[in-house]
């Protein structure tokens, strides 16, 4: 019965149920008259009732599992990967719920593959970009800067209007440098890299602070356990899409990032107490950080209400 298909399940689930009615009807000493009686009406009622009950029972059993992977179909949520149907122990339904939780296997794969290339390509990308704002805008105002300053040192002291427009232009020219390394920076975290997580995030914190938008308080806990370098990434991006968020909608006042251990997971916290939202509309730097978190095995949730500001919690485990 286990290798037959759906199909004929339900035919031979049918035609035994028949076949005892008719069992039943030809060796049972019950008869039907030419005219039947009243009590022969009841028995036939109650046999067909008996039987149709008897069928549908069975058939109930047989297709329970096609009910589940249809209400599976309907309801579920690549977001949050690992749900799957509990495998019953024969038949057709069996084989179904067993291709339904393998194909949810190959997709989750093949989609946490693909954001692990689309990721690493965007990485690549930002490198690539950073490395030339660094080597051919940098140095391009590098030279505009020299060149500022050689041609204010150059003007005559009875000219003192020429030198300070020099100075001004000199002044944002530098501002524009500082701006492009503020950009490269955040494009290629070569803090990370180089020095760690806790230097990268303590970055992170001077950059926000230099914006003035809230006074942002870092806490780390000591002797947390080591990461991969694609967690630490993730913890990273992470932080900085969320501060970046807080810099441009909340209007926070006070903000919180945190790096703590609870249990064998490293939890990354950031919380405002801005203006918060009463619906969270996922945008493309939500759904980036979630799509980084799930490809560490991580998980991302955000909190937020009106007035009452915006948490944003990420759960690594180590």
């Amino acid at each position: 019965m286990r290798e037959l298909s759906l199909y004929w399940k339900v035919c031979l689930t049918n035609g035994a149920v028949f076949v005892v009615g008719a069992l039943a009807l030809a060796l049972s000493p019950a008869r039907v008259s030419e005219q039947v009686l009243a009590s022969e009406a009841v028995v036939l009622t109650a046999g067909l009732v008996l039987m149709l009950v008897v069928n549908g029972a069975l058939l109930r059993l047989s297709l329970a599992p096609v009910d589940r992977v249809i209400r599976a179909m309907a309801t579920v949520d690549l977001a949050h990967p690992g749900a799957r149907l509990e495998q019953p122990s024969s038949g057709p339904g069996a084989r179904l719920v067993e291709g339904w939780n393998d194909l949810l296997d190959r997709i989750e794969a093949e989609r946490a593959a693909g954001g692990a290339r689309a990721l690493a390509a965007q990485e690549a990308e930002r490198h690539r970009i950073a490395q030339e704002l660094h080597d051919e805008v940098g140095q391009s105002l590098t030279v505009v800067l020299l060149g500022l300053k050689r041609a204010e040192d150059q003007v005559p002291p009875d000219l003192p209007e020429i030198a300070e427009g020099l100075a001004l232009v000199r002044e944002s020219a530098r501002a524009g440098l500082d701006d492009v390394r503020r950009v490269a920076r955040r494009l290629r975290p070569g803090v990370l890299e180089d020095l760690g997580l806790h230097s990268a995030l303590a970055a992170l914190a001077s950059d926000f602070a230099a914006l003035d938008r809230g006074h942002l308080t870092r806490t780390t806990s000591p002797g947390l356990p080591p990461l991969s370098s694609d967690a630490e990434l993730v913890v990273y991006r992470v932080a900085q899409e969320a501060l970046t968020n807080v810099a441009r909608h909340a209007a926070a006042r006070e903000v919180a990032l945190s790096l703590t251990r609870v249990g064998e997971t490293v939890v990354l916290e950031v919380r405002d107490d801005g203006r918060g939202v009463a619906e969270l509309r996922p945008g493309s730097g939500v759904l980036g950080m979630r799509e980084r978190a799930s490809l560490v095995g991580g998980e991302l949730t955000i909190e937020s209400a009106p007035d009452q500001g915006t948490t944003v919690r990420l759960v690594v485990p180590t």
